[in-house]
């Protein structure tokens, strides 16, 4: 029988961190930069500018694996910082009404 390993929040942010740099250096990363389109917003950038975001945060239980990285503008990630994708959506709408109104 597998022994089961339990890591601590720190320790489990560290190794995420890892195979988040491991992913990188993959083709599949490289032709994400290529497309240049922040996965939040929608615009067109420079491969550049575009940052590894995890839609789920490490922080909040996300894993480094494709289903959870996407590119993303450098204003997009600062701006979502920690949030759930539930919750960017809402942040989202509440910007709209506060253009609106």
């Amino acid at each position: 029988m597998k022994k089961r390993e339990f890591l601590t929040l720190e320790e489990f942010i560290k190794r995420e961190k890892a195979k988040a740099r491991k992913l990188r250096k993959t083709r599949w990363w490289r032709r994400q930069l290529e497309r240049g389109i922040c996965y939040y917003c929608g615009k067109k950038v420079k491969p550049e500018e575009l940052t590894m975001d995890h839609k789920i945060p490490l922080s909040r239980g996300g894993t480094s694996d494709r289903i959870n990285i996407v590119p993303a503008c450098k204003e997009c990630n600062n701006r979502k910082k920690y949030l759930l994708p539930w919750e960017w959506e809402e942040f989202l709408k509440n910007l709209k009404r506060e253009k609106v109104g």
